[in-house]
């Protein structure tokens, strides 16, 4: 738990094992699917259409999170202890809104793509950023801001 009391430089392996990078591999994947499996590929304007509006509102609700983080001077980055506890903005409707916005980014690309067979991606994308970053995260926001953070936890949702 010493680790989380660093709020210094990252270690090599923190800079690497960021939500965006997982985001681009599991991009690839997706876009292998669609390469593996060319028949299933549908192309659509319906399709393009959703694949693009859950790609801009993805990126929408992660600028506002990270405008939410600037006007609370606390680090965005995951692995490094926050500063204080944001509550409102996107934060009041879910824990998790800049996870939420790359989950959406993936879902929108894929379907953009047309490689639908890749949407069984998303929950695996979901549970690999559960665990790798919002287990730990919570567990330190539990250790900084105890009461206040449980009280949050419980009237709002981790994914929204």
């Amino acid at each position: 738990m010493a680790h989380w009391r660093d709020t210094g430089n990252l270690t090599i392996r923190q800079a690497v094992d960021m939500p965006p990078v997982w985001l681009l591999g599991f991009l690839i994947v997706a876009y292998l699917v669609g390469a593996l499996l060319p028949g299933l590929v549908i192309r659509s304007t319906l399709l393009r259409l959703l694949g693009g509006a859950l790609v801009c509102s993805g990126l929408a609700l992660m600028l506002w999170s990270v405008l939410k983080f600037r006007a609370q001077a606390t680090s965005v980055v995951p692995h490094q202890m926050p500063k204080s506890m944001i509550t409102t903005g996107p934060f009041a409707f879910s824990r998790n809104p800049i996870y939420l916005g790359d989950a959406m980014i993936l879902a929108g690309v894929i379907l953009w793509w047309g490689h639908w067979p890749a949407l069984v991606l998303i929950p695996a994308f979901m549970v690999v950023i559960e665990r790798r970053f919002i287990a730990p995260e919570e567990a330190r926001l539990k250790e900084s801001f105890g009461t206040e953070f449980r009280k949050y936890a419980e009237k709002t949702r981790k994914w929204a």
